[in-house]
């Protein structure tokens, strides 16, 4: 209770501050008049009008940071936190709970491209081609995204087809890992005033930093391929017809750790009798309708189809000894994806948003191993089929001029089953929201807010102690504010959280009999809570600051639901990869160099603090220390040209992107010691300097 009082007074200081502010720099002069616009409540608002805690990144900051794929915006969003080892996964979370490890598992932190639901954080590696922002909503997002959005949801806005006729390209080359991105695109109209399209495409590839020491190859390569297209069709006033189709390729490592001797010994290059890499290959198709269907209503109507597709191969025992190798390994998905929702205004101080959502997905895994020593082959597949349905309904009522009420519910139904596996998992979840909001200017609002979040369960292989885990749940209570000066030289977004996390869906482990088989399950309660805060800052036309900071305690407070299934429990309290502190600064001076042409530079600095890393041992667990990032832009912009030095890591920081401990390998081949070569840890660093050169043009 202690913990919940120092909130509640931080938050009042919180709330009165930036009104303090207000006066203190009512004078200053007008730096920066554009306006952001989101849409985090399913409806465009500005940025600061929203009470969800929100990030927005632009077009420009994605170019400007070298941003390639959507995961790497996490060095630029409070409590955001997204690290890989294969090119088919990732392992998100927000304000310290989400995805960790393995992706079978459905994520905790939702992913939108356009609106439309993206089932697996695989999708989290696809490119980043055209997109106008990248929003990153924090806190539980249930209620109007719908399930497994517990922590939060990232939405990736693409650019939309325009009136008038628009391009651009752009390239950039980097060493020493031979990087390399070639991008553009192409809008206007078709048909004058009735069809207008965009056509976009990109190819990305690099080296990487890592060598396979056996076969000489780079160990961990990259190499994207993508293209995109819009057709927006305006039927008559008030009806507009969207429909996209995409395809992306991407190729990359698949767990190429190498072996390093503990945490802090920092090892690049792997030693690997095959190289570990797989291609996936990702394509769909939507149809998005807007249609004023009343005077006071809009329908908006969503039907969706994804497929995805992937094959690897690799070393299966992640060391030099060849014991085990992955001949063939196969992840294939289909999803189809319909909403419907009705946006009523009912008057000037009330409306409603009032939506259905299905969603149908079917997953199959399946590979073959090698033992090599006895030219054993040993095969397993298994599909998975998950549908969810959902109902829900929300109500924006101004309860006075400046007092709104928002409240929200949703219901949801899922259901699970898997081949090889007896019966199935199903919930019935409600999923409420509800939200004041007191605006004491135009440019200053508070907020409170109570959400509970829901994510669903899943099923395990059929040899796996536990052949169904049941899913997890969070109510989360959140004070925010969002603070602009009236000349908009400054803006200060604060938000605190409290969260309450129940059967939370955490660490897997491994069962060694009847053969080493993964296992997804549910570790028991945990709590997080802690505070962010973005600020800008822009006290003239040359200068501007940008900063984010985030405090987040994430604890488990009871493992018995692991212990239960595997004895002996957890061996910390702490979540997997999480920091408590990370923070980015971002400072850029921009100096005028004759009609129409600027030079600017900025520099970014981020920030993760230690993490936890993977352990099965439940007296031990791996730490892993923090570290900080430079980057760094030089560009030269005359009319809609630009050419730009850039750098990533440019201080060369060593530190791991994903550790597991000994006692994973040592699950399967017993303990580590002078007689068993297999058993050791397994690291993969994080990407080193990179220097470069970027060209664009927009016509």
């Amino acid at each position: 209770m202690r913990r919940i009082h120092q909130l509640l007074a931080g938050a009042a200081l919180a709330f009165v501050t930036p009104t303090m502010a207000v006066a203190q720099e009512a004078g200053a002069s007008a730096a920066n008049d554009e306006e952001v616009v989101v849409t985090a409540r399913k409806r465009e608002e500005r940025l600061q009008d929203v009470p969800v805690a929100v990030t927005a990144l632009t077009a420009d900051t994605l170019e400007r940071e070298q941003i390639n794929t959507v995961r790497e915006v996490a060095a630029l969003s409070p409590g955001l936190n997204i690290s890989t080892d294969a090119v088919g996964r990732a392992f998100m979370s927000i304000r310290g709970v989400g995805t960790t490890l393995i992706d079978t598992v459905q994520p905790g932190v939702g992913i939108f491209v356009d609106g439309i639901y993206q089932p697996n954080s695989s999708y989290l590696n696809n490119p980043v081609v055209d997109v106008a922002r990248i929003e990153v909503l924090r806190g539980p997002q249930g209620t109007l995204f719908g399930n497994n959005t517990l922590g939060g949801a990232i939405s990736v806005i693409t650019r939309a087809p325009t009136d008038e006729f628009t391009g651009r390209v752009s390239a950039s080359l980097a060493d020493p890992d031979n990087y390399q991105t070639f991008a553009g695109s192409v809008s206007g109209p078709l048909v004058e005033g009735v069809l207008r399209g965009r056509l976009a495409a990109s190819y990305h590839t690099h080296d990487g930093f890592s060598t396979n020491t056996i076969t000489g190859n780079d160990a961990r390569p990259v190499e994207n391929e993508s293209i995109n297209g819009t057709l927006a069709w305006d039927i008559s006033s008030g009806a507009e017809l969207t429909v996209n189709t995409y395809f992306n390729s991407v190729t990359g490592s698949q767990t190429a750790y190498s072996s390093p001797g503990g945490p802090t010994d920092y090892v690049q290059d792997t030693a690997l009798n095959v190289d570990s890499v797989a291609t996936f290959e990702y394509w769909g198709v939507n149809l998005r309708g807007e249609f004023d269907i009343t005077s006071h209503t809009t329908m908006t109507a969503i039907a969706a189809y994804d497929d995805k597709s992937g094959e690897a191969v690799g070393d299966a025992d992640f060391t030099n000894v060849d014991f085990a190798r992955t001949l063939q390994g196969n992840n294939s998905q289909e999803t189809y994806t319909g909403e419907l929702r009705f946006d009523t205004e009912w008057g000037d101080r009330m409306s409603t948003l009032i939506g259905f959502f299905a969603n149908d997905s079917q997953t199959t895994n399946a590979n073959t191993q090698l033992i090599v020593p006895f030219v054993l082959t040993a095969s397993q597949s298994q599909t998975i089929e998950q549908n969810s349905q959902a109902f829900f309904a929300n109500i924006f009522y101004d309860l006075t001029a400046t007092l709104e009420l928002s409240a929200g519910i949703r219901y949801d139904q899922q259901e699970v089953t898997a081949t090889g596996t007896a019966g199935s998992y199903s919930a019935e979840e409600w999923q409420p929201r509800m939200a004041l909001t007191q605006r004491w200017s135009d440019n200053h609002m508070s907020y409170i807010s109570i959400a509970r979040g829901f994510r669903g369960g899943g099923a395990n292989a059929p040899a796996a102690p536990l052949q169904f885990y049941q899913g997890d749940s969070v109510w989360t209570y959140e004070l925010g504010n969002k603070w602009t000066s009236d000349n908009r030289e400054w803006t200060i977004n604060a938000a605190l959280y409290y969260n309450d996390y129940q059967h939370y869906i955490g660490q897997n482990s491994l069962t060694p009999a009847p053969g080493p088989v993964a296992v997804n399950l549910n570790t028991g309660d945990v709590v997080s809570y802690g505070a962010e805060i973005e600020a800008a800052w822009s006290p003239s036309e040359w200068f501007s600051l940008q900063s984010g900071v985030t405090y987040n305690h994430a604890r488990i407070t009871d493992d018995s639901e692991f212990e239960a299934v595997f004895p002996g429990g957890l061996a910390s309290d702490r979540i997997l990869f999480q920091p408590d502190w990370n923070f980015f600064v971002t400072p850029t001076f921009t100096w005028g160099v004759g009609a129409d042409a600027d030079v600017i530079f900025n520099t970014t600095i981020s920030y993760k603090g230690d993490r936890a890393g993977s352990s099965l041992d439940p007296t031990f667990q791996p730490q892993l220390e923090g570290y900080y990032l430079v980057n760094a832009n030089l560009a030269y912009q005359r009319d809609n040209w630009e050419i730009a030095l850039w750098g990533t890591n440019l201080t060369d920081s060593e530190y791991y992107e994903s550790y597991l401990d000994d006692s994973l390998l040592g699950a399967i081949f017993g303990p580590a010691g002078p007689m068993n070569p297999i058993t050791r840890d397994l690291g993969i660093m994080g990407e080193g300097r990179r220097i470069g050169v970027r060209v664009s043009a927009r016509f």
